[in-house]
């Protein structure tokens, strides 16, 4: 769109609202989260100021640069959204380890299992953005080393200070799956499985079977597959039906 065109569209937009500085800084943020969730980061200050009905110096008042934009949207998008409860949850041993675990599992992909989330995840990895860094970070402290120092502690093995390479690696590959059913169902809108407790569970079970051989320890029966095998055989019968 030319430079006049753009000019002309803003011109005709209606008179937006009078908000405080607080609310029209909220909702500058909760528009250029849908921006970019839809948009990618190649959307400029310019087009997310025309979907406003603001003009650029307004944006630029509240937010000095698109940098500190995405960093805004950063911190509401996945710094916010992290429940402090999860913190206490994975590490509750009052609780048996599958079950809290799954529970916390359950909790947080109730949280990041929307197109928004996943969306600007994914957009900001393609673009080579801090965004990406910063949240795997954040997940290797919070999850995944919390996961292998409490299996540690649940099978009886010494502490240690950090998870080993090969530790980390099993809980991403627990990680990682359940984070691609999200992108397989709200991404690319492929068919999956539609009980998502269920393939966090089946998920995990596989997790704590392969740690378990790796270090020669057990942590007691797994659940009966009867339930996801039902489950598989309703969705291929309703599949066949339509």
């Amino acid at each position: 769109m030319s430079k006049k065109a753009l000019i002309a569209k803003a011109a005709a937009a209606p008179r937006r609202r009078r908000l405080s500085p607080e609310d029209r800084r909220r909702e500058i943020l909760q528009a250029a989260t849908t921006f970019f969730s839809e948009e990618g980061f190649n959307g400029g200050t310019r087009e997310l100021a025309l979907k406003l009905g603001v003009t650029q110096p307004l944006l630029y008042r509240y937010f000095p640069s698109k940098d500190h934009l995405i960093k805004e949207v950063y911190r509401t998008v996945y710094l916010e959204r992290w429940d402090p409860r999860w913190d206490r949850l994975l590490t509750n041993r009052t609780l048996p380890i599958r079950e809290r675990f799954a529970e916390f599992y359950r909790s947080y992909t109730d949280v990041i299992f929307t197109r928004e989330w996943m969306r600007i995840y994914l957009f900001s990895g393609l673009k080579g953005l801090d965004i990406n860094r910063w949240y795997l970070d954040v997940v290797q402290k919070k999850i995944l080393t919390r996961i292998i120092q409490e299996y540690r502690h649940e099978v009886g093995l010494a502490p240690q200070k950090k998870p080993s390479p090969i530790e980390l690696e099993l809980a991403w590959a627990l990680h990682s799956g359940i984070f691609y059913y999200g992108v397989r169902k709200l991404i690319y809108e492929a068919p999956v499985l539609e009980d998502k407790n269920e393939v966090i569970s089946v998920t995990l079970n596989v997790f704590l079977l392969g740690i378990g051989r790796l270090f020669g320890t057990d942590i007691g029966e797994v659940p009966s597959r009867k339930p996801l095998l039902r489950a598989a055989s309703v969705q291929r019968k309703s599949a066949a039906r339509a």
